[in-house]
């Protein structure tokens, strides 16, 4: 599922790190922000887009994401594009149910018999009635 480019709005904003002078001149870096509620995905997705986003989801449900790897706005667009997209396919797939494993009887006997074993090793500890 691609991102709805009605929930989509760009931002480009000076970056750090490395360029020199450029960083200083040019708005490089790209500050993506994508509102799922604008989004036409369903609800169950929804949230586990939000979950996870994590802490770059705002509490009104919009995403943002900052890129600024590389030097140039389109390698930048590109690259928080990219990782939106990501985010979004992992969210597409619902997670697989787990199924609750059964103990073996043989397993629970095992155990029930340590602990009668055990039991009976404490037991023996006790004070000795004998006589005086």
């Amino acid at each position: 599922m691609t991102p709805d480019p009605a929930a989509l709005t760009e931002k480009f904003v000076r970056a750090s790190g490395p360029g020199g002078q450029n960083v200083n001149k040019v708005a490089t870096a790209v500050e993506l922000r994508y509102d799922t509620a604008l989004a036409a995905m369903p609800e169950a997705m929804r949230t586990r887009l939000l979950k996870l986003a994590g802490a770059r989801a705002t509490k009104e449900g919009v995403i943002v994401l900052f890129a600024d790897r590389f030097r140039t706005q389109e390698r930048n667009r590109a690259d928080a594009r990219e990782r939106l997209q990501a985010m979004i396919d992992k969210a597409a797939t619902p997670p697989k149910p787990r199924i609750a494993t059964k103990t073996p009887k043989s397993q629970k006997k095992k155990r029930l018999e340590g602990k009668a074993r055990r039991a009976e090793i404490k037991r023996g500890r006790g004070r000795v009635s004998g006589e005086d």
